[in-house]
């Protein structure tokens, strides 16, 4: 029997249709970890986002260098797509980017966290842990507005999205994020302990399927290494935008 923390239930995950005519390329990629001990430091995942730190610091990259790199162009393209504006709320991949490529260090949260954004750096594709213990249902939609999000680390001031801005809401009205991957919601956040989680990369460039499909192999190679292994990943798009994890063999496995 599964404990409360990792829960028993499937879990749907859907791209609405409606973002999808806004930015036909989007893509996501999606591993389901269904019981996994998150531990504050683990060797295998700190050594490859010093790695990856190192690798961008050599790199030499200017502001305007990151915002230019094939990936996060087609990110900023996006959000200008759902009417966001990319320099007061840039994508989760430039905000790790810019931050490395100004010389410094990412702070160390976790193991899962600390091999999401290892990832990240490498793929420049946007890579997220969310802890989804309590929720049967997720989608990435535009928001009514009456979603209820709490913000990582104060969710006693609860916010509502602006109408339009894409969110990634469960069931229960509840949102995961603002303005698509530019913050993740602290109801999701992956801490220390036994959680079950759902690992995130998304896309936004043409062709992106390839390049999401060889960022969850990296992520599931660095998750065998903590885990042992992880559920078969799961890749949804504009052709294929619905499918399960947790539960019956996915639908749609990444190619």
């Amino acid at each position: 029997m599964e404990s409360p923390a990792t829960g028993a239930s499937a879990l749907t995950v859907t791209i609405d249709e409606r973002l999808s005519e806004r930015v036909p390329s989007y893509v996501l990629g999606l591993i389901a970890v269904r019981d996994i001990e998150v531990v504050k430091d683990a060797p295998a995942a700190g050594g490859l986002l010093t790695t990856a730190e190192d690798a961008v610091h050599g790199e030499k990259l200017s502001k305007a260098d990151v915002s230019a790199l094939p990936t996060i162009a087609a990110w900023r393209n996006a959000y200008r797509a759902v009417d966001v504006n990319p320099n007061r709320f840039p994508c989760a991949a430039e905000s790790v980017l810019r931050r490395v490529a100004k010389g410094g260090r990412l702070p160390r949260i976790n193991a899962l966290v600390d091999l999401c954004n290892a990832v990240s750096l490498v793929t420049r594709l946007p890579v997220a842990s969310c802890d989804v213990g309590g929720i049967d249902a997720l989608s990435v939609r535009l928001a009514h507005g009456g979603e209820t999000y709490l913000p990582l680390g104060a969710p006693d001031a609860p916010e509502h999205p602006e109408p339009g801005e894409v969110v990634y809401p469960d069931d229960r009205g509840r949102a995961h994020s603002r303005r698509w991957n530019w913050r993740q919601g602290d109801e999701v956040k992956t801490g220390l302990g036994r959680h079950r989680l759902l690992i995130t990369v998304e896309s936004a460039h043409e062709g992106g399927r390839d390049a999401v499909g060889q960022a969850l192999e990296r992520v599931g190679d660095a998750l065998a290494g903590l885990t042992g292994g992880s559920g078969r990943p799961l890749v949804l798009d504009r052709s294929t935008p619905s499918g399960e994890l947790f539960g019956a063999p996915s639908a749609a496995p990444a190619h």
